[in-house]
């Protein structure tokens, strides 16, 4: 199932897989409301995937619009629930190498980790980007050369968005003076992701037979500091916790690994909360329970 927005991205790809013949190829439109437009561009892939004789589904989300980190995280959060919910064996994205390059430095900016610097994975449970490798001019080539229709969404313009004002106002000028820009940058995001992998697969033998929460506080104090951090930060991607900042990731270990042992120190983290109980470290979920035991 491609996720068909309708702009040139995703037009090309849906073009390009019916066009090599792949069996069951759908098209699914995500309507998340928020332009004046919506209704004209879920009209608009309806009608390409028809012309294209493609199965094509519209599902219409609610978006957060007071969301703390912002509309377009808030779009995106939603987005990516209704391509979970997708009853396909793969949700195919049309993200390509300068979306790679803009993700790299966008999450660079904010501080993030090495997890953060892999930007987006070619597979990632079962959303699979084949473009990665494909650069935006290649991609207009090939809508030029199949004289393919597309809309573009008028928010893309729109500089108070902090993608929108990357790309425009950073990639573009960088890409004028340094023209490889966005295939090194993506290829930095690659090797990203393979140190990311190495990590994980650290943090595995660090925990022996442990495969998740809870975790011995005594397995933690055998290991150095960064390789402690390494595997409560893996734990925690593994229960899909947003990895907090570095100095609170090292905060937590500190309380976890020094606390007398008559003391129980716990640390929020989103929904879940950290908690240390006689010599393990559990990550109690979401609920009131938690706070009970």
């Amino acid at each position: 199932m491609v996720g068909l927005s309708g702009g040139i991205d995703s037009v090309v790809l849906l073009h390009a897989l019916a066009a090599l013949g792949h069996d069951n190829v759908s098209a699914l439109h995500v309507h998340h409301g928020i332009s004046p437009n919506a209704d004209h561009w879920a009209a608009f892939c309806s009608d390409f995937a028809q012309r294209l004789a493609l199965p094509f589904i519209s599902i219409k989300v609610d978006v957060e619009r007071a969301s703390r980190d912002g509309l377009e995280a808030a779009a995106r959060r939603a987005r990516h629930a209704a391509f979970a919910a997708a009853q396909a064996d793969w949700v195919v994205l049309a993200h390509h190498r300068d979306d790679q390059a803009e993700t790299l430095l966008f999450n660079l900016l904010r501080g993030t980790g090495i997890a953060g610097a892999a930007a987006m994975r070619e597979r990632s449970g079962k959303l699979l980007r084949p473009l990665l490798n494909v650069g935006r001019d290649e991609i207009a080539r090939y809508a030029a050369d199949h004289r393919l229709d597309w809309i573009d969404d008028e928010s893309n313009s729109d500089l108070r968005h902090a993608r929108n004002f990357l790309r425009h106002r950073i990639l573009a000028p960088m890409t004028q003076r340094f023209p490889a820009s966005a295939k090194n940058l993506a290829g930095a995001a690659a090797r990203f992701a393979e140190a990311q992998d190495l990590l994980a697969d650290l943090a595995r033998l660090d925990l022996g037979e442990t495969t998740g929460f809870p975790v011995t506080v005594a397995a933690l104090q055998a290991l150095a500091e960064p390789r402690a951090r390494n595997v409560l930060r893996y734990l925690l991607a593994g229960q899909a916790v947003r990895i907090p900042s570095e100095a609170r990731l090292r905060e937590a270990l500190r309380q976890m690994l020094t606390a007398g042992s008559d003391r129980h120190p716990a640390l929020q983290l989103g929904e879940h909360r950290l908690v240390r109980r006689r010599g393990l470290i559990y990550l109690d979920p979401p609920g009131p329970s938690s706070a009970s035991r």
